[in-house]
């Protein structure tokens, strides 16, 4: 069941998104050759705590995976797609882009973004990558309008990476989203026809993310259980907005 917010939930949702807006506004600078993705997320936890709200990620159940994820980010880097796992390890080099993802619940109501970062100078096509999966989020906020259907919103999106040459991952897509992380329609990337195509009304919100390859599609999974990557080993990049339909169009709550 799609889950429709009043204007005071929608306000109480912007805090939420703009303190993860924040946070991985903060991160950005941190995104340098040599740092690992452990600065990162404990960087992030820090903010989030400090701002009074809970990380949404950490310690959340994924009945897939039977384990509750153990960390406040996702980190994913070059050919890791989704649910890269930080690590003390896992050093940034030059050339190397990072996908931050992450949600924090306060007050009750979560926010939820990601954003792709590079790290130092990064080859035109990787660029592209980047430039090409931004563009096609902001067409499907487009779309995010009284009267249309979800449909509009997955096929923004999909016609342009198609469009550019890029692969659109299938096996993870957005979401609804409210006083749960999660919740309906689920919102892919692509349109499927197997879903339903419900009329976008006011007070609905959804959690935008296309996740796109360089090269195919076709993923593999991690022993970790967690980090999907490019079965090709190409680059994957992926960002996230938390959008509103409202009577004067999209709302972006998860940025000023």
């Amino acid at each position: 069941m799609i889950i429709r917010k009043s204007p005071a939930e929608l306000e109480k949702m912007r805090r939420a998104g703009l303190l993860v807006h924040q946070v991985l506004h903060s991160l950005k600078p941190l995104v340098v050759e040599g740092a690992t993705t452990w600065d990162l997320e404990q960087a992030a936890e820090r903010m989030i705590r400090d701002a009074g709200a809970r990380p949404a990620f950490k310690d959340y159940y994924v009945p897939a995976v039977g384990q509750k994820y153990p960390y406040v980010l996702c980190t994913s880097v070059n050919d890791e797609i989704v649910h890269g796992m930080p690590s003390q390890k896992r050093v940034l080099r030059k050339g190397d882009i990072v996908s931050i993802d992450t949600g924090a619940e306060l007050d009750g109501w979560f926010g939820d973004s990601a954003i792709t970062v590079p790290v130092g100078e990064i080859p035109e096509q990787v660029k592209k990558l980047l430039k090409v999966t931004q563009e096609s989020l902001e067409l499907a906020i487009g779309q995010m309008r009284e009267g249309n259907r979800l449909f509009d919103v997955c096929g923004a999106i999909e016609r342009y990476i198609l469009a550019n040459g890029f692969s659109i991952v299938r096996e993870f897509v957005g979401h609804g989203i409210g006083s749960r992380i999660h919740e309906d329609p689920q919102v892919p990337n692509y349109i499927d026809r197997r879903n339903e195509n419900p009329r976008l009304k006011e007070g609905m919100v959804l959690a935008i993310e296309p996740m796109v390859n360089a090269g195919r599609a076709d993923i593999k999974m991690k022993p970790d259980k967690w980090t999907a990557v490019a079965r090709d080993g190409s680059y994957s990049a992926h960002f996230e907005h938390v959008v509103a339909v409202t009577s004067n169009g999209p709302w972006v709550l998860t940025r000023p």
